[in-house]
Parts: structure tokens; sequence; C-alpha cells
């Protein structure tokens, strides 16, 4: 094969390649597009035929959506929610990945494998006794109670994560810290921390969106506003009825309030995320 010829079918092959991810993204982003358009669409324009692809602009459903339920509180509780489970969540899971992988115990893979295993359990099978918990700790209703429900699901991927990157911070460093007068604290906040901040990161990243969209806990264990998040709140925009239906401009709206800090978020951390997820396979 000549060098021109090489060069040729490199160049199709990127072409093919970068049309197959353009298509790809662009048939990924359909469903937000619409979202997007249905946010600042009138609802009188939402269901037109033909479609209307430029319709009148409106922030309407957005003054809907913030009439229509105490949306700032539900803000609230959604950060507050998902920041302290992001919280508990890894403060605990790193201090059982480092012990995973520096204290040798009979049987600790063993725990570790059972750890694992456990993301298997559909969340749904254990609402029931997670009730029952609750309300024994009188935690039903409150933002401490879906707290510490988030935070335990949020467990096993994460310790199974910083497992491997525990193990590859060097031993040495750790002994060398030891000996020079070094407490345990000392070490893990000084030695090993540092070295897996893009770990961590991008553990806390990803924790805050899974806990940012959940809607199973906060709609099972919460009664009031005091403790219902955004998410909730979909099912309650969703009974209301308009002259046309279902109002799915607010719900649109509501959908738009909800992914567009997740975007912001994932587009300023991606350095963190890519970085966290590629330095793990890196020996």
């Amino acid at each position: 094969m000549t060098a021109e010829s090489y060069r040729r079918r490199n160049t199709a092959v990127r072409i093919l390649l970068y049309l197959s991810l353009g298509i790809f993204v662009f048939i990924a982003l359909i469903p937000f597009y619409w979202m997007f358009l249905a946010s600042l669409t009138p609802r009188h324009q939402l269901f037109s035929i033909p479609p209307n692809y430029f319709p009148d602009v409106t922030a309407d459903n957005f003054a809907a959506l913030i009439h229509q339920i105490p949306f700032i509180a539900y803000l609230v509780n959604s950060l507050v929610f998902s920041a302290a489970s992001v919280l508990l969540s890894v403060i605990l899971s790193f201090l059982a990945a480092y012990g995973f992988a520096r204290i040798e115990v009979k049987g600790s893979s063993i725990l570790l494998l059972i750890l694992v295993l456990s993301m298997a359990l559909p969340p749904i099978v254990t609402v029931v006794p997670l009730f029952q918990i609750l309300r024994t700790l009188g935690l039903i209703d409150t933002i401490t109670g879906i707290t510490l429900v988030m935070g335990s699901v949020l467990i096993p991927f994460s310790v199974w994560v910083l497992v491997s990157f525990v193990k590859r911070v060097p031993v040495e460093m750790e002994e060398a810290a030891t000996i020079d007068g070094a407490r345990l604290f000392q070490v893990l906040w000084y030695i090993v921390i540092p070295a897996m901040v893009p770990a961590l990161a991008t553990i806390i990243i990803i924790n805050f969106i899974n806990a940012w969209n959940n809607l199973l806990f906060p709609l099972v264990f919460s009664h009031t506003e005091a403790s219902k998040t955004l998410t909730v709140s979909i099912t309650e925009v969703f009974q209301a009825r308009t002259p046309y239906g279902r109002p799915w401009g607010v719900i649109s709206a509501l959908g738009v309030t909800m992914v567009v800090p997740m975007i912001i978020l994932v587009l300023t951390a991606q350095k963190w995320i890519v970085s966290g997820l590629t330095r793990g396979s890196i020996k």
C-alpha cells in the first residue's frame, strides 16, 4: 500500500467517523431541543399543525411554574439534599476505599464484592424497609432522612471507583510521612487526598447529578414543602390541567430548570471528569 492510498483511507475513515458522531449527537440533542423549544412556546402554539419551529418566544411557562409550585423552597431543598448526599457519600466512601486498599483483612475482597453487588438491587425494593426505619427514627419528611438514604445509595459505586485510585497512590510516600511523625489524618489530608483530586472531583460531580435527578426517595419520604425537591414537583405540575390538556409548556420549563444547571456543571468540570476517568486506567 502506497503512502498516498494510506492517507486516503485514513481520511475516508476519519470522515466516516465524524459523520457518524455528528448523526449521533444530532439524534441525542433532538429531545433537548424540543424541551427548550416547548418551554419558550406559548400554549396555543405548542401543538400547532404544521409544527412551528420558530414560535413566539415567551417566559409565561416559567412564570406559571414559579406560581404553581413553591419553586424557591423546592430549589433550596434540592441543592441542600444533593450537596449533603454528596458530602456524606464521598467522605464515607473515601474512608472505606482507603480501608479496602490499605488494610489487609481476611475476607475484605468478599466484602467489597458484596458491596459492589448491592448496586444491582433495585432501589424500589428497599423503599418499604427504609420507610419503616426512617419512621422509627422520626426522619420522615425531613431533608436529613432523604439525605441519609441517598447518601447510602451512592456509597457502593463511589467505593468501587475510589479503591483503584487509592491503590495507585505509592505506599512509600505514606510510610515516609509516618516515619517523619505524621498521623493517619495528616497522611490522608496531605498525601492521599491531593493525589486523588481528579478522582474525588469526578465522584463528587457524578454523585451530585444522581442526587439532583433522584425522584424515588424524595417522592416516597417527603410529604410537605419542608423536604420536597424539584424532581417531586414534576408530579404536581403534571396533575394540573389547562384548556389545552396537560401543561406541557410548564413541564418543559421545569425540565429546563433541572437540566441547565447540570449542563453548566458538566461543561465547567469536564476537565476533572475526563482526568478522573482516564487516570484510573493509567498505571
